[in-house]
């Protein structure tokens, strides 16, 4: 079977820490509270103030070296899947890195990435995304 660079990429590209996942699966729990009734009366209200930052811990790295995106979520229910997604010729790629928002609104991923070069990376959640952070790998 031959493996395309974009196929050994999206099994490859990102290594997200387990440990991290497990840690915050708990707050998952915790989402349904009072406040969800009052979210679900002003679905528009919600959505005009989403908002996601993010902010990788190193702007160079070498391949497959672990680096950390942090950042925080306002307008998103605890518990929403933040996913990693690199921009890959004119479109965004979801990668294999995915990690619920924690009921503080933060969120901490880890990442390894393989390809080589200037790699232009965001943070989304449904229709939500971070401005475009970039990450070289040497």
């Amino acid at each position: 079977m031959a493996i395309t660079k974009r196929h050994s990429l999206r099994i490859a590209a990102v290594g997200v820490v387990s440990a991290a996942s497990v840690v915050l699966a708990g707050t998952v729990a915790s989402a349904a509270t009072p406040t969800a009734a009052a979210s679900a009366s002003a679905p528009q209200a919600t959505a005009a103030k989403a908002g996601i930052t993010a902010k990788p811990s190193v702007t160079s790295v070498k391949a497959w070296q672990l680096f950390r995106v942090t950042g925080n979520a306002t307008g998103l229910k605890a518990g929403s899947k933040m996913v990693l997604q690199q921009k890959q010729g004119a479109k965004w790629v979801s990668l294999p890195a995915v990690i619920p928002l924690s009921s503080k609104g933060t969120y901490s991923l880890g990442v390894k990435l393989g390809l080589k070069g200037k790699n232009d990376l965001r943070i989304v959640s449904g229709n939500t995304a971070s401005p475009v952070f970039h990450v070289t790998v040497r």
